[in-house]
């Protein structure tokens, strides 16, 4: 375990002396970073003992790589139109998608929560996929928010 955290530890100050040596702007340095802690995360469910290290550190890397990819082309309104339909994906219906657009952009997105359940501590849970078309290309992403105390929604996977 404490192995896996060195290892994630290591390529998340990778990543960060990066940005800042590169003088990337905020929208890529958010999505390098966030890619970067899913990646890892899912990575790290992967294998077991030294290639469970692999994989954490693979999918650290991975998931920076395509964050910083998907940050660099999503702008302010396309983040808007990216979270409305999150949060409308909370509530929805299992499988129903939630599309979103911005036709200033061309970019275009979907969030289809697929699975929900309680967290170990209670918490409300909900899986999602997620598919954003940015510049023709299409991606695909897997979540999971819990319900906080407050109401609001936290991104745990």
């Amino acid at each position: 375990m404490i192995r896996k955290s060195l290892v994630a530890s290591l390529a998340f100050a990778m990543l960060l002396s990066a940005c800042q040596a590169s003088n990337m702007g905020n929208k890529e340095a958010i999505g390098t970073l966030g890619g970067a802690a899913a990646g890892g995360l899912l990575g790290s469910q992967i294998g077991k003992g030294s290639g469970n290290l692999v994989a954490t550190g693979a999918g650290v890397l991975l998931g920076g790589w395509l964050g910083n990819e998907i940050g660099a082309s999503l702008d302010k309104a396309d983040r808007s139109e990216l979270s409305r339909a999150e949060s409308r994906a909370y509530t929805a219906p299992l499988g129903q998608q939630i599309t979103w657009n911005n036709p200033q952009s061309g970019n275009s997105g979907s969030v289809v929560p697929v699975r929900d359940g309680y967290a170990n501590d209670g918490a409300y849970c909900r899986e999602f996929q997620q598919n954003i078309t940015v510049g023709g290309k299409q991606q695909q992403g897997y979540g999971k928010a819990c319900q906080q105390p407050d109401g609001s929604w936290k991104i745990v996977q």
